[in-house]
């Protein structure tokens, strides 16, 4: 069952789970929001963009790729950097998803 939260708290749940996410390995966007669908109410990796773009300095915002594993627009090369120092898995156009994906344990 959904649950709405607010904006504010979406935010807040997007930044903490991305937070979660153990070096070496990553989630996209839209798994984000697949994540905290039934919580919140809400699954778009739009908005999951959107929120890392305008909020997700404080986070390993690195960790977190598009659906095919590319690194996030405008910041590649220090994106592919950290993820190379956490020895992520990489491939030449981003993360290797089938190997670096990671999902949340229940009870999230």
């Amino acid at each position: 069952m959904w649950q709405l939260v607010t904006p504010d708290e979406y935010v807040e749940a997007v930044l903490a789970l991305v937070e979660r996410i153990p070096p070496g390995r990553v989630m996209s966007y839209g798994a984000v929001a697949d994540a905290l669908a039934e919580r919140s109410g809400r699954a778009s990796a739009r908005l999951v963009g959107s929120i890392m773009a305008r909020h997700g300095g404080g986070v390993p915002w690195h960790r977190v790729v598009n659906s095919a594993g590319r690194l996030p627009p405008g910041h590649e090369v220090q994106a592919r950097a950290r993820l190379r120092a956490e020895g992520c898995p990489l491939r030449a156009a981003g993360v290797d998803l089938a190997a670096a994906s990671w999902w949340p344990e229940e009870g999230m």
